[in-house]
């Protein structure tokens, strides 16, 4: 140790206020690496904690809002480190503060939307409006949810397309998947059938699903029945709905059900129609249809 004191002393100033400088950068590097990870850590560890006091829905959100936490304080720590590295070196940052506001003012218009993008995701976070994993619609566009940030929302449709959506340009938000969901069921019987008929298996077919062990636990009511919707063209229209839970099951419900109902209906003998047309080839003046050629190959 004495021997590190002795050279220190005896090299010359210059060669001294590099080495300096050099250690103080290599401090200020090694503390916001650690910086750097013990707030990841405490985030991690909170982000455990929340999930274990919060119920199911609220995993996702926790997931996101750890994300987004992580990556701020990760920015913040980034931007004080390369201030203190400029200031060892001697470059003033007043000045490129200075350079950055009259930028700041030439570029104001052009940052705009950036700006408007990440007060629209801080507020998408705040109010919980969609966490990862939700089937939403904005924009227009829909799908799953993929990731959320302070800029824009990824979404994944159903043909495996993914939508970057700016968060400035989401003004409605739909979500599917919140709470509860209520698959919609219209079956269409011909004119013929009795209605009634028609709604009494709907209500078999879902009495069957809910007995089901696949499917009890994604029914917890029973069906409720509409009632005769509307008169299309060649089928009277009976609506039915089912409460779904987990919401982001209703599409796989709706798709069982009608399923059944299919089956249902066809060992009933209940018609499901599709549209009939009836060709009329006219007559001449003694009111006699004239004969039709077919042919065929």
């Amino acid at each position: 140790m004495q021997d590190l004191i002795s050279f220190y002393r005896d090299i010359d100033p210059e060669t001294r206020a590099v080495v300096v400088q050099t250690l103080r950068i290599v401090a200020i590097l090694v503390l916001a690496w650690v910086l750097q990870a013990v707030s990841a850590r405490l985030i991690r560890l909170f982000r455990a904690y929340m999930q274990r006091r919060t119920g199911h829905d609220e995993v996702a959100r926790i997931e996101t809002l750890a994300r987004v936490f992580r990556n701020t304080a990760a920015i913040v720590i980034v931007i004080v480190a390369g201030t203190l590295v400029l200031g060892e070196l001697g470059i003033s940052v007043a000045p490129i503060l200075a350079t950055a506001g009259v930028a700041g003012v030439a570029i104001g218009f052009g940052a705009q939307s950036l700006i408007k993008n990440f007060l629209g995701g801080f507020f998408i976070l705040l109010d919980d409006q969609i966490r990862e994993g939700d089937v939403v619609q904005v924009a227009g566009l829909s799908g799953l949810v993929e990731e959320v940030t302070l800029r824009y929302v990824r979404l994944r449709n159903f043909d495996g397309h993914v939508h970057f959506v700016p968060n400035g340009e989401i003004t409605t938000v739909t979500n599917m998947t919140r709470g509860f969901a209520q698959a919609v069921i219209d079956a269409g019987v011909a004119y013929r059938e009795d209605p009634d008929e028609g709604l009494a298996v709907m209500r078999e077919v879902a009495r069957a699903m809910r007995d089901d062990p696949a499917w009890r636990d994604k029914m917890p009511e029973d069906i409720e029945i509409i009632g005769v919707e509307r008169w299309d063209d060649s089928a009277v229209i009976l609506r039915a709905r089912l409460r779904v839970v987990p919401p982001i099951q209703q599409w796989n419900v709706k798709r069982e059900f009608l399923k059944r109902l299919k089956k249902a209906y066809d060992e009933r003998g209940i018609e499901i129609p599709y549209p009939h047309l009836t060709v009329y080839a006219g007559s001449d003046k003694e009111g006699r249809a004239p004969a039709f050629h077919v042919a065929t190959q």
